[in-house]
């Protein structure tokens, strides 16, 4: 049932970034070396002698890419395996029910991550909520993030350690509701006095806990907010040294209609050489857009290159020509990424995600359970050769 076609179609269908992505699914090795040209060689003058003495050469740099993992179990129960053993078709439904919803959960773990930074943060509180079991977010679009059983930790920042004392009886929470029209969740505990104003929400083993990334590198992660500084270290390499071309290209657009953004943004990229054609943002976003545009609006169809998906899209022409303008509800809120997309590639070993079975065992048996176990997982990162080519453009 779960052949790599079905599980592309399964997981692409509502995630357009991870489907229209170019995928390289061989990446093997410690690491995968991701080189680009910063710079050519500059021996070049109008005086012959000049350029002659002049020994500057090609500046290449190299980003060393590394993976990381990420997992989702399904556990099926004896008890019900017994119980439909007579009747295949019931069995199967109930099976796959239970497979199906750990491979939506992984896949939305994988696509959310392909937007930011990770550092594994779903997103910000607004307010202190010490002995209350409420917390309200900061950006109520991010409630799309959360799940009821989702298990959280707590941060002051997207890289500081978690909070000891998240809530009254330990350093996790589990939501027992979440209100998506609020944008608040619903812990099964209350929280404590240190949880504050700005702190980021993680899912249980996702933080960064001043140790190590532990999620996807995404777009956020290649093309961050504000210029690599001088102590930056990307992949093994100082982005400072060129933070537009090895870090790509900052626009804001808050203070602009969203139209005048995307146009300026794509001038920005097409002076830097770049020829975008693809533009992810936020359902919202896309909604104003399309308001915007009014008469003036063009759609169009873009494809996946993987399985038979497609995603309809607005279209907008910029200096380089027509881009497809995709809504995408794992993109951050109130940011647009305007990608040159075949400058990007989503690398892992084999495909993502996958069902684990290498040693030819569909199920394992649960060591402490009555029941069985379905794994998942993959194995990769985000990678991209020209950052300088792609664009993030805030819109508020």
């Amino acid at each position: 049932h779960y052949k790599p076609e079905r599980v592309r179609e399964m997981t692409y269908k509502d995630n357009p970034l991870l489907a229209i992505m170019p995928k390289y699914e061989r990446f093997g090795g410690e690491n995968m070396p991701i080189p680009l040209i910063l710079a050519n060689p500059q021996r070049r003058s109008a005086n012959f002698k000049s350029a002659q003495d002049n020994t500057s050469v090609s500046n290449v740099q190299q980003f060393l890419l590394t993976r990381i993992r990420d997992y989702s179990f399904a556990v099926i129960e004896h008890e019900a395996i017994q119980a439909s053993q007579n009747n295949a078709d019931a069995f199967v439904r109930y099976a796959t029910m239970e497979i199906d919803g750990a491979m939506n959960s992984l896949t939305r773990s994988l696509a959310i991550a392909m937007y930011r930074d990770g550092s594994g943060s779903l997103g910000t509180i607004s307010a202190n909520p010490s002995g209350a079991k409420v917390l309200t977010l900061t950006n109520p679009q991010n409630i799309s993030n959360f799940e009821v059983g989702m298990q959280l930790n707590i941060a002051s920042s997207t890289t500081a350690a978690i909070r000891s004392n998240f809530t009254t009886s330990g350093s996790a929470a589990t939501i027992d509701a979440v209100d998506r029209d609020a944008g608040t969740i619903t812990t099964k505990v209350n929280m404590h006095a240190d949880a504050s104003s700005g702190d980021h929400l993680f899912q249980v083993g996702d933080a960064h806990g001043g140790a190590s990334f532990k999620k996807l590198r995404g777009l956020e992660a290649w093309i961050p907010s504000s210029a690599p500084g001088g102590s930056d270290s990307f992949f093994g390499v100082n982005r400072s040294v060129d933070a537009t071309r090895l870090g790509g290209i900052r626009v804001d657009g808050s203070s602009l209609p969203i139209e005048e953004a995307l146009i300026t943004a794509a001038s920005r990229v097409a002076r830097e050489g770049g020829t975008p054609s693809h533009v992810f943002m936020d359902y919202d976003s896309y909604a104003n857009l399309e308001k915007a545009l009014g008469s003036k609006v063009n759609y169009a169809r873009v494809q996946s290159a993987d399985a038979e998906i497609g995603f309809d899209t607005l279209t907008l022409q910029g200096p380089k020509g027509r881009m497809s303008i995709v809504p995408d509800h794992n993109c951050i809120p109130n940011v647009a990424f305007m990608l040159q997309m075949d400058t990007w590639s989503l690398n892992t070993l084999g495909q993502a995600p996958q069902v684990l079975q290498a040693d030819g065992q569909n199920m394992l048996r649960v060591s402490n359970l009555d029941a069985y176990e379905v794994r998942m997982g993959y194995y990769g990162n985000v990678a991209c050769t020209a950052p300088g080519y792609n664009a993030r453009i805030a819109l508020a």
